[in-house]
Parts: C-alpha cells; structure tokens; sequence
C-alpha cells in the first residue's frame, strides 16, 4: 500500500484540569468582595466611555454593596467615565444621599436605579445610558427582533417601558419603570434608551453591551432590507444557552482583562 509516512505521534493531551477557565471568583471577606465588586464598577465606566456611551453628564452604572444592601456604589456625578477609579467611586443610599465619598450624585438617574434595585433582590447591578442606536430603536417604541444569535439572549427576557414623562426625578416614575423591567434582565425605555441588570456589575455591563449592537445591527439589517426572523423554537433554545447572567460574565471577561491590563490605574 502506497501513503504518506507515519509522522511523529503526538504528545497526549492535557488533563482539563490543568487548563485555565475563568469563572466569577469566591471571596473570604466582605471587604474583598467589596473591593472586587468596585473594581469591576470602574472598568465597566471606563469600557463605557471607551464606546462612547456617556453623553454629558447622563448614564450611571449601580453596583450593590456586599454588606449594605440598601446601599449603592455609583460613578460620580459630572465625572467623564474614562477617569473614573476606584477611589473616586460614590456609595450612597436608598435615598440617593451620600455616605461615602467626595462627590455629588445624579439624583435623577439614582432615582430609577435605586427602585430597580428595590424591586429586584437578585440584582447587583444596573446600568442605563444614552447610548445612540439604543435611544434609536428606543426612539421606534420596539423590542429587539430574534434576527441574529446575539439578539435571541434577550427573547422573550426583555420588555418596553412605552410611556416618556421627561426626565425621571420621582421614585414614582422609577417603580414604573422597575414594574416594566419585571423580571427580565433588560428594558427599553421609549424615546430614551436601555437599561440592564445583572447578578454581578460583569453581567449587567455586558447585557447592555450586547443589547446597544443588537440594536445597532437591527436598525442597519432594516435599513437594507427585510430581516429574516428566527422562529420561536430555535429562538428560545439559544437564549437558553446564551442568556444567563453566567455565559453574560464569561463573554465579559475579556473586555475586563483589555481595560484592567491597558489602563490600570483605574483601580487606583
């Protein structure tokens, strides 16, 4: 018989145990996770303001504290997102007043979270900002379409706040929008924008991240043509696979590794 020659066999494969696998980390204090959970708070700031999402002093991301879970970690007020640290973090209540810190808070914004917040225990954080194809499609009064992988982690787990009553300042106005939100981990605000929660400041970052492009892509596949839907069942079994708060901190990780190894002063 003719054929190529045998070559050299290979090593054996690594055990999978040896391989390195990130996953959201265990801690042994509160003050650790404190300063885990800060950390991740001005990365997610900073990798905002790198996309371009702040807009003036509009955009806020919530992180709850450990220890206080009334209590909230917030970006400063008027402070650009790309030079937040972690220092310069503001820990507030309830109520929007400061309790630790040096700088003012955006009460107006702090208002809807601090209800999000309220009516969802299982939550650690929240963002919203003006993103602009978010505030685009916001601007049409619709829902994200299952047109691609991406968009289907939020089928059926997203919802509208179809009502615009000018800028929320009343807790009123933020259990509104809390009850519209419900159980899902995002929301569209008509002619507004988005807002995301998640289990960690990881997951919330990335469902709005991942939210702003599927809008991107939505509005740009309508603008050529007719998108293609994918149906109910194959739209279903795909969130199920992508649409938890887990896979959202794994797709996560390598934006944190980018900002943490480019810009460590961010935890200063």
């Amino acid at each position: 018989m003719h054929g190529t020659p045998a070559g050299p066999t290979p090593p054996p494969p690594l055990p999978t145990d040896q391989l390195r696998f990130a996953m959201p980390p265990m801690h042994d204090s509160v003050e650790d996770e404190r300063r885990h959970c800060k950390e991740r708070l001005a990365g997610a700031l900073r990798i905002f303001g790198r996309m371009g999402f702040e807009d003036g002093v509009s955009g806020h991301i919530t992180a709850r504290d450990p220890e206080y879970s009334d209590c909230f970690w917030v970006n400063p007020f008027g402070m650009p997102f790309s030079h937040v640290t972690v220092g310069d973090l503001v820990l507030a209540n309830s109520e929007g007043q400061v309790i630790e810190g040096r700088y003012h808070v955006n009460q107006a914004a702090f208002t809807v979270h601090s209800q999000v917040h309220a009516a969802r225990p299982d939550v650690v954080a929240v963002a919203h900002c003006h993103s602009v194809h978010g505030r685009a499609l916001a601007a049409l009064g619709e829902l994200l379409d299952p047109i691609t992988q991406e968009s289907c982690a939020f089928y059926e787990d997203h919802a509208l706040y179809d009502a615009y009553s000018g800028v929320a300042v009343d807790a009123a106005e933020g259990r509104r929008i809390a009850a519209a939100l419900g159980s899902h981990k995002a929301l569209v605000l008509r002619n507004h924008g988005l807002l995301t929660v998640g289990d960690s400041v990881d997951a919330a970052a990335w469902w709005f991240l991942s939210m702003e492009r599927s809008c991107q892509v939505q509005l740009t596949a309508r603008a050529a043509g007719r998108p293609v839907l994918i149906d109910h069942r194959m739209a279903v079994a795909t969130r199920e696979q992508l649409g938890g708060d887990l896979v959202a901190w794994i797709n996560y990780q390598p934006m944190w590794q980018n900002i943490a190894r480019s810009e460590p002063d961010l935890l200063s």
